[in-house]
Formats: C-alpha cells, sequence, structure tokens
C-alpha cells in the first residue's frame, strides 16, 4: 500500500523486524527516502516491482530491506539453509557495493543471515566452498552466476524466492542479454522480482517481459537530478587550452575545494591531465577501465574514507555508447571494447561518497551521461557544485542538456560561471610549460608504468594483505608518475600573481615560495665582515669574553 503524500512513512512503521531497525538506526538514516518509503510496503506484499529513481536516491535500500525482512521471516519456519534470493548487477564494482549494502543492513542479524560476493574474478573451483555454505543471498553478475549455475555449485530450482536486477537499464546494453535468457532457465516458475533502473530504457521494459510477472511501475514525480537548492551546476565556454590553465587555477587558488571527481572521455586525457596536475603538485589519482578491478574498487573505497580529494575518471563508455548507439542487436564488437563495456562505467551506479564538486573536463556527449556523471554529487541530503568546461566543438551536446533540464519558468539549471579570464592570465606561461612537458610519450609511458604497478601489486600482496589488512591503507594510488619532466619551479605559486580579489579570501594561505627559503634571511642590515663575526660571536661566549683582574 503506497504512503499517502500528506504523511511521510517511517521506518518503524513499515512492519519491519527490530534488528533491521536496529542496523537501520547506526547507519543514521532517520526518514526514507520516496523511493524507499514507496517501494519497501509494496515488495513486503509480496509484488513485483519495476521502479525508476534518480541516482543517489537510494533504490539499493529499498530492494535490500523487503528481502533481508523476507528472509527472516522464511527462516522460521525454515527445516534447512538455501539460497533464498540472487541479486544481479551488471558489474563487479556494483556487485561489490552492494554486498557491502547487504552487510550493513544484516549486521544486528548476521548469525541468520548470510551474503556472498560471487563477482570476485577467482576460479570457480575456488568459490565453490562458498556456495557450499548456501548462503542465504547471493550477489554476482549474469554471466558469473550463470558459469556457477552451469558446474552445479549454485541450485536456485526449489529454494529461489527473490530475483533482484538493480541497474537494470545496463545489463542488455552490457551484453548481458544472452547470459540472463540462459540463466532464467535454472529459475523456479514463481518469485517475486525486482528491477531498479534510474531510467525506463526499452532493455528494462525487455527485461519486464522476461521476468516480472503483473508488476506494480514505480516511476516517481521527480527531476532526474537533485533541486537547485542542493545542487548547483555552471558551465565555462572556453577554449581547449584554457581548459588546463581554468582548471590549474581553480584547484591551486583553492576556489575548488572537498572531495572532486574530474570526468574526462578516454583513457589517454586521464593519464594527461594526472600528469599535468603533477606538475604543479597537485596529487590525484586515476580511474580508468585499464585498471584491475581489485584496483578500482580500492581506489573508490580510499577515496570515500578521505585518502584521496582528487579523481580523474574516464567516462569512455558513455562515448562509445553515443557512438555505436545501445538498442542495436546486431553489432560486431571487438573483444577489447567488449570487455571494457562489460566490465566498467565510472558515472553508472559507483557510490562515491561524499563528493563535493564535479568538473566535466571533458563535456560529456549524451544528456543521459551528463545527468549521471553529475548524479555522484549532491546525493541524499548532501548538497553539491557541477562545473563544465565546454570548447566550441561541444556546444551542441551543451545545447541539447540545458534544453532538457529547465525550471519550471523555462530557463535553464546551468548558469554560465562569472570567471574573469584577465585576472589568470599570469598563470598562462606557467600551463604552457606544464603542457610541454606533457608529450605523447609521456603519456604512454605513464599509463604502461601505472599498469605494470597495480598488477605487481595485485598479484604479490594480495596474500600479504589479506594476513595484515589494516596495511592496504598504506597503499596509495595517487603516487607521482614522473615520466615527464617536472619544473620544480611550478610547485608554488608567486604572491604577485595571485588576483587582488583572492588575496584576502587566502586566510592565511601561502601561496608564495616555502617556508625553509624564508628563513634563510633572517639577518637584516649591512653585510658583516668576516672578522666582525668573529668577534660578535667571541663578544657573546662568556669563556672567552671574560676578564680577569689582579687585586
Amino acid at each position: 500500500m503506497a504512503a499517502s503524500m500528506d504523511k511521510v512513512l517511517r521506518f518503524h512503521e513499515m512492519g519491519l523486524d527490530d534488528r533491521i531497525l536496529k542496523a537501520i538506526a547506526k547507519m543514521g538514516w532517520s526518514t526514507p527516502t520516496l523511493i524507499q518509503e514507496r517501494a519497501i510496503p509494496l515488495a513486503l506484499e509480496g509484488k513485483d516491482l519495476l521502479a525508476r529513481a534518480r541516482t543517489g536516491s537510494g533504490k539499493t535500500a529499498a530492494y535490500a530491506i523487503p528481502l533481508v525482512q523476507r528472509i527472516l521471516t522464511s527462516k522460521q519456519t525454515a527445516r534447512e539453509q538455501a539460497v533464498r534470493a540472487v541479486v544481479m548487477v551488471p558489474t563487479r564494482e556494483l556487485c561489490s557495493q552492494a554486498h557491502k549494502n547487504i552487510l550493513e543492513l544484516t549486521s544486528s542479524c548476521s548469525w541468520e543471515v548470510k551474503c556472498a560476493d560471487v563477482s570476485v574474478q577467482a576460479d570457480l573451483d575456488a568459490q565453490r566452498p562458498l556456495l557450499m555454505e548456501k548462503p542465504d543471498i547471493v550477489v554476482g553478475t549474469p554471466s558469473r552466476l550463470l558459469a556457477h549455475l552451469k558446474a552445479q555449485n549454485l541450485t536456485l530450482k526449489d529454494t529461489l524466492e527473490v530475483l533482484v536486477i538493480d541497474e537494470a537499464d545496463l545489463v542488455f546494453s552490457y551484453g548481458y542479454e544472452n547470459d540472463l535468457k540462459s540463466l532464467l532457465t535454472f529459475l523456479p516458475k514463481i518469485y517475486q522480482a525486482f528491477l531498479m533502473s534510474a531510467t525506463l530504457s526499452d532493455e528494462v521494459f525487455a527485461l519486464k517481459k522476461l521476468v516480472l510477472h503483473n508488476p506494480v511501475t514505480l516511476k516517481l514525480e521527480e527531476s532526474q537530478l537533485p533541486d537547485v537548492d542542493q545542487l548547483t551546476q555552471y558551465h565555462v565556454k572556453c577554449t581547449e587550452a584554457d581548459k588546463f590553465l581554468l582548471l590549474f587555477t581553480l584547484l591551486k587558488l583553492r576556489l575548488v575545494r572537498g572531495k572532486t571527481i574530474i570526468f574526462v572521455n578516454d583513457i589517454d586525457r586521464c593519464y594527461r591531465l594526472k600528469l599535468f596536475l603533477e606538475q604543479f603538485s597537485i596529487p590525484s589519482c586515476a580511474l580508468n577501465s585499464e585498471l584491475p578491478v581489485n584496483t578500482r574498487t580500492h581506489i573508490v573505497d580510499q577515496f570515500n574514507t578521505g585518502l584521496y580529494d582528487i579523481v580523474v575518471a574516464s567516462d569512455e563508455t558513455s562515448l562509445a555508447t553515443d557512438k555505436k548507439g545501445v538498442g542495436k542487436k546486431k553489432q560486431k564488437k571487438s573483444k577489447s571494447s567488449k570487455g571494457k563495456g562489460r566490465e566498467y562505467g565510472v558515472s553508472r551506479g559507483i557510490d562515491f561518497q561524499n563528493v563535493m564538486n564535479i568538473i566535466n573536463f571533458d563535456f560529456p556527449p549524451t544528456v543521459k551521461a551528463y545527468i549521471h556523471r553529475v548524479g555522484r554529487t549532491a546525493r541524499g541530503d548532501t548538497s553539491g557544485s557541477a562545473l563544465s568546461l565546454v570548447s566550441e566543438k561541444e556546444m551542441e551536446p551543451l545545447a541539447k542538456v540545458e534544453k532538457y533540464l529547465v525550471k519550471d519558468d523555462g530557463s535553464s539549471v546551468i548558469k554560465p560561471y562569472q570567471f574573469k579570464m584577465s585576472e589568470i592570465e599570469g598563470f598562462r606561461y606557467r600551463c604552457t610549460d606544464a603542457m610541454r612537458a606533457v608529450t605523447r610519450v609521456a603519456v604512454r609511458e605513464a599509463r604502461v608504468m601505472e599498469i605494470k604497478r597495480e598488477i605487481f601489486n595485485s598479484k604479490t600482496l594480495k596474500t600479504y594483505f589479506d594476513e595484515n589488512p589494516r596495511d592496504m591503507q598504506l597503499l596509495r594510488h595517487d603516487k607521482i608518475l614522473h615520466p615527464a619532466k617536472v619544473h620544480s619551479d611550478l610547485r608554488h605559486v608567486p604572491e604577485y600573481l595571485v588576483p587582488k580579489a583572492l588575496k584576502n579570501k587566502a586566510q592565511g594561505a601561502s601561496f608564495s615560495a616555502p617556508e625553509a627559503k624564508k628563513r634563510k634571511s633572517k639577518h637584516k642590515g649591512p653585510r658583516e665582515s668576516r672578522f666582525a663575526k668573529k668577534k660578535r660571536r667571541n663578544a657573546a661566549d662568556p669563556l672567552k669574553s671574560f676578564k680577569f683582574k689582579k687585586s
């Protein structure tokens, strides 16, 4: 039964188990979000759901809470342990995230409800003991789950009660259509199903016909992005060279503070930007599809805990989608592009926490990609900002986004960023010097160096970190690559280059030379000779200045 619009339905009014309410209170959730308020009561009634809600609206908890509740209820009369629920997610990063969220919800009943993530890239035989224990909930990608079903490590024909497909609009577009159709043959005829999605695309309706039985469709009447008072969006029209100049000054003069994700459209630009920021001693870490999955997950986890402030993320899947089209069935994909498309997408679903700023260094090619990128900030009750740097070639995608995202009065929600380029002209020569050092050869060497380093860490240190989990925090991903020549003079900003408007707002921040250089010139006045210095030191020494007078 859906809640009325006047009264907000609280968690304790939904008939949930006390152990679930205790876990919810521990996570600090005071009131349910709109999707949770509408979906949870319907799911508890046993109805199939097709739910569309914007990014960051709490879709994971909307299906996880009734899922755990159903398992707790079933186990009161169950005679044996069995796999009762399957959560299907398109990527391994999202599987890890969903698994973590379910563990948090079952923290007060961890002995009663067991959850296993089988998406980890390991041998099927190595994961067989895990599935032999018959965890109540199994999380995995469609291809991984199908492999376990074919290997008979997992049986669902007689025990499955709930099937969840999260980020449903990505399942077909990531190439899982055949895997999913094969997987459905291993399921019983009757089960409850949830489809959760940020958009209701053709792929979602195709999944609806395959999986759901007389579902309730929840299409919440809310904008796909937070309100203007929670999310502020800006754009700056500039040349390609000015993008680097603007980004450097925004970060170095601390006009952008807090956790920041900088989006680019391909991997080369990802490393080019990282090397460019290294010239000015601005630490950042790269996040792209070339890195191992464990590394990508580790980067996101450490970013969420506050170890890094800046992530340069390549969102190349949105570009590939725009060029090739999503809904076409007959496509010839290379093996490399298939692997990237099926396993990766930074702007989709990954739970970056407490992100203050999104910077679109390369403007996304589609409206959908823009919404998902900007949706990484202003999640839940937090506020955030998004800044897009738009070159002349990117004016057409900007116009489409402005036309799509409009206020009630018809004006665009993306406002022009008031920034005087004349005030930062003094930084241009520094930006040019840094760009000269970031050559194609340097970018290629940086890519190879990063991949070698991360693969080495993944293979060599895996067993060590299993035994010493605390030392995992010491493995940083924002280390300097240094394949390009670094100009030491670019590290600090001279006082004379700081704009007048910012000198009062610096609040004691040092933009000039380091303190070590300032300490050198302590003595003021005319320069002393060597003999004068010696005489002054002797006068200050009581053993040398003492004079004995005869009585």
